[in-house]
């Protein structure tokens, strides 16, 4: 029943974009959209299968942009959790920290690029800097935001066991903040890929923000079009990562994730 109903579910949104598609193939074709601003959408379906299947031309621009977002989010997720950690056990440093922190999250990106080219080059590192400017806030604030969130009865267990603060840390504390964690992991991987490819526009000669420049400077709209679709599915399919990871590392969040995992200590322990 729960099978039939997920098939049923999966139809009905399928369906709904076959027909959003339709309109949208029928309108283009009888004259009612200009396609050198919105093509239609058999023309960037041709120009996804000749860039992923003939030609092959997207898979280095794909490779380029998901590599300089993902060295972007780790150095974006270390900073920020580790200024999470630190601010959580320091109040005086988090008392200083936290407003320059709101600084750097409220600054567009767009508006530092000019300066971070100046500072990083053309190359990688500006695209990686720029990654890392953005994405380290949401990390920061609900890392801190979790660690912070207090459990009397846990603390005073934890106290009358004779327990240290780093004890405390690492078995408690700790594992309490993991959903904020995770939450803010989701946010800052999609972020990244966003700082990516923004500063790709400014500065670059590979990668798919560039790729999309190019076609809509030569007025190729189908392949600026497809361009954003694959930048789509890019972010999608990071974000499906870091969903996985998060069902994966806090299971306890649901009843599916805690009967995975007993089955799995329960066969260990047969």
């Amino acid at each position: 029943m729960k099978s039939l109903n997920l098939l049923i579910s999966f139809a009905k949104y399928a369906l709904s974009f076959v027909i959003a598609i339709g309109l949208w193939e029928a309108y283009a074709r009888f004259g009612g959209l200009n396609e050198l601003f919105l093509p239609r959408p058999s023309k960037i379906g041709a120009k996804l299968y000749n860039m992923f299947f003939e030609t092959g031309m997207i898979y280095w621009h794909f490779y380029v942009t998901m590599a300089q977002m993902a060295i972007g989010f780790t150095y974006g997720i270390i900073i920020g959790n580790t200024l999470a950690v630190l601010a959580a056990f320091n109040e005086s440093f988090r008392r200083y920290i936290a407003p320059y922190a709101v600084v750097f999250n409220v600054t567009p990106g767009i508006a530092v690029l000019p300066l971070i080219i100046a500072w990083f080059g053309f190359g990688w590192e500006s695209k990686i800097a720029l990654a890392t400017l953005v994405c380290f806030f949401p990390p920061f604030i609900n890392t801190l935001t979790g660690l912070l969130k207090k459990d009397d009865a846990a603390v005073e267990l934890f106290q009358t066991l004779g327990a240290s603060k780093y004890q405390f840390f690492w078995k408690q504390q700790l594992p309490n903040a993991l959903p904020e964690i995770f939450a803010g992991l989701k946010l800052a991987i999609t972020t990244a890929l966003l700082g990516t490819i923004v500063a790709q526009f400014g500065s670059a000669t590979e990668g798919v923000g560039i790729l999309m420049q190019r076609f809509a400077f030569s007025l190729d709209m189908a392949g600026s079009f497809a361009s954003l679709v694959t930048m789509a599915l890019m972010g999608l399919m990071v974000f499906t990562i870091a969903e996985v990871m998060d069902r994966r590392i806090v299971f306890w969040r649901d009843a599916k994730g805690l009967e995975r995992v007993s089955k799995k200590r329960s066969k260990k322990i047969a």
